[in-house]
């Protein structure tokens, strides 16, 4: 991913020596340092026995998959076979989300560049409704990834976040899923015997949706609990702020597939609750990394607003939203909005289109007022129209995803199920 700019180092032996030829080896075979860098190979030498082994909180330059060097903070560390101070460190590259925090070797930190460790606040980005406490809380339980990688179907995939599951699975790097039936296991071979028995080909639940490939289940929490409690499981791999409901009766899941001879292949799912006093039409969201960038995203959101529209309610997703889901959703919101407005003829409110897109007014304003297509006046709000921005908003907002068929969704709200 581009190339490798690791600096030289002494130890590596690739440093010429001055003058001709190189310098000549000491008796561990190590190749010494040439004599007019003596003073200055002791120092390095002696600071990095000073600083080593590093403490957690330290912040230094450490080398990533691009090859080059970006800051981190050290998370956690432990011992690795040698001498006392040979440890891992798990650090977080505070450019980036923590779904790319990592367990790293000694070599790839520039220990020219420790920071003494310091007492820093929380931060807060991308945790922004949660409480300075929960979240400090949050990130001392989660802050380091247990499940290095999955495999499902024919992915194996690397995991983003900690995720809760049971203690006899804490020696575990890589679990084993069965796409149909979610059950895991610590060992490929457990899950080819598995598989051999699994009866399942698809999610367990209703069929309620089919559009060429792609299939929608709705799997009920209270009837299907083992599946949902393993479903959670593994959304938590890849979604960092959401409680892990154990109590999945209260839930419906809505698990999108794409469907070939060999059965439903899970490619994401959304979750919401089957009460919500909060007008709650989405809890939870997920598109399988696999997946992602191909417009699912914005299906299942879309999906969701289709069935408040059958129920005949406004929703809006649960807060606090993941950094992509904010995304997705105001992209969605944007779109649908913009393309009204722009075939609309005549003024329009925002509860008329509230009532035509099922989007709760909050969000629609909140949309509006992003893209400033809203004033204030006289005590309301104004919808500024100009057909010119609306193009130019739209192209900006890029494509969306694939469309829901809502002549193929064949559903009964659960409120109406016998």
């Amino acid at each position: 991913m581009g190339s490798l700019d690791a600096p030289i180092s002494a130890e590596n032996g690739t440093v010429p020596a001055a003058g001709h030829g190189k310098s000549p080896l000491t008796d561990g075979g190590i190749r010494a340092p040439p004599s007019d860098s003596v003073p200055e190979y002791d120092a390095s030498k002696r600071r990095r026995s000073s600083v080593l082994p590093l403490e957690v909180g330290t912040r230094v330059m450490c080398r990533w998959r691009d090859g080059k060097y970006h800051p981190v903070k050290v998370i956690e560390r432990r011992r690795v076979h040698g001498g006392p101070n040979e440890y891992e460190y798990y650090v977080h590259y505070t450019e980036f989300n923590r779904r790319l925090d990592e367990w790293v070797k000694l070599d790839q930190l520039d220990l020219d560049s420790v920071e003494a460790v310091v007492d820093e606040k929380v931060e807060e980005k991308g945790h922004e409704e949660l409480d300075a406490a929960s979240l400090r809380e949050h990130e001392e339980f989660t802050k380091v990834k247990n499940i290095a990688t999955i495999e499902l179907g024919r992915y194996e995939i690397e995991t983003w976040y900690f995720s809760p599951f049971p203690s006899e699975y804490n020696d575990c790097l890589k679990l084993f899923f069965c796409e149909f039936c979610l059950n895991f296991m610590k060992r490929k071979e457990q899950l080819q015997r598995h598989m051999k028995k699994c009866d399942l080909k698809h999610p367990p639940g209703d069929e309620i949706y089919r559009s060429g490939t792609l299939s929608m289940f709705e799997v009920d929490g209270k009837k299907n609990k083992v599946y949902g409690q393993n479903l959670c499981y593994l959304a938590k791999l890849f979604l960092d702020h959401k409680t892990l409901y154990y109590d999945v009766d209260l839930f419906l899941f809505y698990v999108l597939c794409e469907c070939d001879e060999r059965g439903c292949h899970m490619v994401g799912y959304f979750s919401k609750e089957k009460h919500s006093e909060e007008s709650y039409n989405l809890a939870c969201i997920l598109t399988l990394p696999p997946y992602q960038r191909k417009g699912y995203g914005k299906f299942l959101i879309a999906f969701s607003y289709e069935l408040s529209k059958k129920e005949g309610k406004v929703g809006t997703p649960e807060r606090p939203l993941s950094d992509l889901g904010l995304l997705s959703y105001r992209g969605y919101w944007t779109r649908v909005l913009l393309d009204i407005l722009k075939k609309h003829k005549g003024n329009i409110s925002i509860k008329e289109l509230s009532d035509m897109t099922a989007i709760k007014a909050e969000d629609i304003l909140t949309t509006l007022q992003s893209l400033e297509l809203i004033q204030y006046r006289k005590g309301q709000h104004v919808i500024c129209a100009d057909p010119k921005v609306l193009d130019r908003h739209l192209k900006a907002a890029g494509r969306g995803g694939l469309d829901v068929d809502v002549s193929k969704l064949i559903w009964t709200p659960y409120k109406e199920q016998s």
